[in-house]
C-alpha cells in the first residue's frame, strides 16, 4: 500500500441540492454542509494529513441570489466563532486564501483572528478558499513577480515554476495529492488551477452534507492503489519504489 496523501483538496458541492431533495431551503443545506465540513476536518487531523484545502466560496459565487450570499457571509462568521477554539486545541493552523478585501469588516476581523490565533500551530494546515479563483491567484502571482522584476529583485531569466509556486496563496503547502469533488459534477470550477497539475482526481455523486469520514477513507485507499508516474513509465516507478 502506498502512502496516504499529504494534501487533500476538496470542492464541497451539493448543499443546495441536498436541501431541495428534502423540501428545505438552500440555507438548511449550507448548515448541514458546515457540519459535514467539521467532521471531515476532524477526521483529516486524526489521520495526520499535512494539509486540507476546502473550497468554501468561489469568486463566481457572488452571482448567486443576494439572500443566499448574505446567509453564507453570516454563516462564515458563525462558523469561525464556533469552531476556532476547537481547531486551535487540535493544533490546526488556519489560513484563508482568496481575494479577501471584498468581505465585510466583521468577517475580515474573524478571519484575521483565526489566522493569528493558530499561526504558531504545527499540525494540519486548514486552507479555506473564500472569494477564491484559480485564475485570480495566478494573476496575483504574476503581478508580484513582475513587481520584483521591475525593482531588480528577480531576473526574468531566473523565473521558474518554483518561482511561481512561491508566489501563490498555497506556497507554504505541498501540492495536493488528492482532489475530491462531491455532488456529481466533473469539472474544476476555477479551483487550484496551478496546483492540480499532477493531482489524482476523484468525482463522487455524494452530496456534500452526506459525505462521511468512511467515504473519505475509501477514497484514500483508492488513491493508495493508483500509480503516480509524473511522466515516467510504470516500469521506472516500480524500479524506484
Amino acid at each position: 500500500m502506498k502512502e496516504s496523501p499529504r494534501h487533500i483538496a476538496i470542492i464541497m458541492d451539493g448543499n443546495g441540492r441536498w436541501a431541495q431533495k428534502r423540501g428545505k431551503q438552500r440555507s438548511a443545506g449550507h448548515q448541514a454542509g458546515m457540519k459535514a465540513t467539521r467532521k471531515i476536518v476532524e477526521h483529516c487531523a486524526r489521520l495526520q494529513i499535512e494539509a486540507l484545502t476546502v473550497y468554501a466560496f468561489s469568486s463566481e459565487n457572488w452571482r448567486r441570489p443576494e439572500t443566499e450570499v448574505n446567509f453564507l457571509m453570516e454563516l462564515f462568521v458563525k462558523a469561525i466563532r464556533s469552531e476556532l477554539n476547537k481547531m486551535h486545541e487540535n493544533n490546526i493552523r488556519v489560513q484563508f486564501i482568496g481575494e479577501l478585501s471584498r468581505f465585510s469588516g466583521i468577517l475580515l476581523n474573524e478571519i484575521h483572528t483565526a489566522e493569528e490565533k493558530t499561526a504558531n500551530n504545527n499540525g494540519m494546515y486548514l486552507n479555506i478558499a473564500v472569494n477564491y479563483g484559480g485564475r485570480a491567484e495566478l494573476v496575483n502571482a504574476m503581478c508580484e513577480i513582475a513587481g520584483k522584476v521591475q525593482s531588480g529583485e528577480i531576473n526574468p531569466a531566473d523565473i521558474t515554476e518554483s518561482t511561481i509556486s512561491a508566489h501563490t496563496w498555497l506556497s507554504v503547502c505541498p501540492e495536493p495529492d488528492l482532489f475530491i469533488r462531491t455532488g456529481g459534477e466533473q469539472r474544476l470550477s476555477n479551483y487550484l488551477l496551478w496546483h492540480l497539475a499532477y493531482t489524482e482526481l476523484v468525482f463522487t455523486d455524494t452530496l456534500w452534507p452526506d459525505f462521511s469520514a468512511e467515504e473519505l477513507d475509501q477514497l484514500i485507499l483508492s488513491y493508495g492503489a493508483r500509480e503516480r508516474r509524473f511522466g515516467q513509465t510504470g516500469e521506472q516507478v516500480q524500479a524506484s519504489s
